[in-house]
């Protein structure tokens, strides 16, 4: 199972924007809030692993 690593870039509504900062990807990620944890705000980082987000 890979480990991904993003950065919160905005928060609209029930959406989150995330940022691939492992990797070198342009394109935004978006993301249902009520699969992140409850206390994320913009800057915050975030690890993917096992079909889960946590902060770090």
């Amino acid at each position: 199972m890979e480990t991904w690593y993003y950065e919160v870039e905005s928060i609209d509504g029930d959406y989150a924007n995330l940022k691939r900062t492992d990797k070198d990807v342009e394109d935004l990620k978006l993301v249902a809030r009520a699969l992140l944890p409850p206390e994320i705000m913009v800057g915050s980082k975030l690890k993917y692993e096992m079909m889960q987000y946590e902060l770090m």
